[in-house]
């Protein structure tokens, strides 16, 4: 095998569309995907790779540092793309050591067994970390943008977790000479995003004919990236991206969230035969989130300028293409909702 990676947190929204891209763009690659399975990863996003010679699936979580450092040596890992983590905001306040075991922790013993393994002969090995956004904090609504060298600012437990990683990440670099890429993205949307998240809860709120909870007056903004935009970036950086730099990975497309769900709801309505509109009375304004950033806005100019990567999507279209996908795919949904996706990993790997 010319590479051999271990891409964590595989069987997530992100990281199904990053392992199956690489699995079917690189047949010489192994490529391990390390999942603890929490409720948010599902098997049944990768069902379409699941066989292929190139793909193995360790189930596991990465604060064991057994288990990492068994992987390390037993599939000789070269290349690390680092996705698994807690990502919710709204849990992350309830539940903040949760986020600081997993998005701390977890990394650190990553680190620690990358660098147990590759001994500091780093020839040909990279720790690639992606983190998120939220870092930098909060953007005011005067057309400024999230850079490589904004100041860190993060404001929930969640992006108070992946600062101290990105912090650690860096770190294995200037201590101990490890190559390392940490990327920060803005939202991602597309299929196969678990429907606590706001594009897929809505999809399948319109279908249910369920309430639309809006926080405060809806007028947050966000930067939205189609998920496989996203893995086309992260493939980029992963091979022509340069160790101990960092690149903002944005869409180029800020939207308030109040507009954003009005988007959704056309194309929904639109898509099931509904009249226009029609789906619109469904909205619920409900009690704003506490520290709730206002804006977020990625400029993505310097991995345009210096790898060549953009989005290949308007929102719309990408949109559209998510909006069909649920729709089309409504099994996936209820298997999510009444949780009979947690029996795949039983009935298609331990029978085997």
């Amino acid at each position: 095998m010319k590479r051999r990676i271990l891409i964590t947190g595989g069987a997530g929204f992100i990281g199904s569309h990053v392992v199956r891209l690489f699995v079917t763009k690189y047949p010489d690659y192994l490529v391990v995907n390390l999942d603890k399975l929490t409720y948010a990863g599902n098997l049944a996003n990768l069902k379409d790779v699941e066989l292929a010679p190139n793909y193995r699936f360790e189930k596991g979580d990465i604060c064991d540092g057994e288990t990492v450092n068994g992987i390390f040596e037993k599939y000789d890992i070269d290349g690390v793309i680092h996705l698994a983590a807690e990502s919710h905001v709204d849990r992350s306040i309830k539940e903040p050591l949760t986020f600081a075991r997993t998005n701390v922790m977890g990394t650190l013993t990553l680190l620690e067994a990358a660098k147990h393994r590759w001994s500091g002969n780093y020839d040909g090995k990279l720790f690639y970390h992606i983190s998120t956004d939220e870092v930098y904090g909060a953007l005011p609504f005067d057309g400024s943008m999230f850079t490589e060298e904004t100041k860190y600012a993060p404001h929930s437990p969640y992006s108070a977790s992946k600062a101290s990683s990105d912090h650690f990440v860096r770190a294995y670099h200037n201590t101990y000479g490890m190559p390392v890429i940490v990327t920060n993205c803005s939202n991602n949307y597309g299929p196969y995003q678990f429907p606590e998240k706001l594009i897929p809860l809505f999809i399948n709120n319109i279908r249910n004919r369920r309430p639309l909870p809006v926080y405060g007056r809806g007028k947050n903004v966000r930067d939205w990236l189609y998920v496989e935009d996203h893995a086309r970036a992260i493939d980029t950086i992963f091979h022509n991206g340069k160790a101990a730099e960092t690149y903002n990975i944005g869409g180029f497309n800020e939207w308030r969230n109040i507009d954003l769900i009005k988007v959704i709801i056309r194309c929904a309505d639109r898509i099931m035969g509904n009249p226009e509109g029609f789906s619109e009375e469904l909205i619920t304004y409900v009690t704003d989130r506490e520290g709730h950033d206002l804006r977020y806005a990625i400029d993505a100019s310097k991995l345009r300028d210096e790898l060549g990567w953009q989005p290949s999507l308007q929102f719309e279209e990408g949109i559209e293409k998510t909006v069909r996908w649920y729709l089309d795919n409504q099994q996936w949904l209820d298997n999510i909702t009444s949780g009979d996706y947690e029996k795949y990993y039983e009935e298609m790997y331990l029978k085997r």
